[in-house]
């Protein structure tokens, strides 16, 4: 039997530029405790914040204007709260880590994920390192 042989060779770069491609690529998020929860197609620093109480705003649904943001979300969901808001009171349908129980985000729709139009992600509650904790999660911390 004739014997096979062959070579491969492993080149990177780190003086490469990006390519449209890795400039498309998801991010992954984790919760403080190092738990994965969340991976997304776009930066959450990018995207919009809810004027009541500073949340991020993750699109879930395609309207006529704007598409969907695709993600991933690794988050169990709790049983609904009801806030008072300005002007009336809301609904919240609240996710928290599945390691620590801490609160990641919510929705105004039951569960699952994806079935309100949007989801919000509460500020300081995830990072893009595991064991580092954002630059935002005592914020607030000390208000009256």
């Amino acid at each position: 039997m004739p014997k096979v042989v062959s070579r491969s060779a492993v080149s990177s770069s780190t003086d490469a530029q990006p390519t449209a491609s890795s400039a498309a690529s998801l991010r992954v998020y984790y919760c403080i405790c190092g738990e994965f929860i969340l991976v997304i197609d776009k930066s959450l620093a990018t995207l919009p914040r809810r004027k009541t109480d500073n949340a991020i705003i993750v699109r879930s649904r395609d309207n006529n204007a704007d598409k969907a943001r695709i993600f991933k979300l690794n988050a169990v969901a709790e049983e609904p709260i009801l806030l008072e808001r300005p002007g009336g009171h809301e609904k919240q349908y609240r996710f928290h880590c599945p390691r620590c129980s801490l609160k990641i985000g919510y929705q105004t729709s039951p569960p699952p994920v994806k079935n309100a139009p949007f989801l919000y992600i509460l500020s300081g509650s995830l990072t893009l390192m595991q064991g580092q904790l954002p630059p935002d999660a005592f914020d607030g911390e000390n208000d009256a």
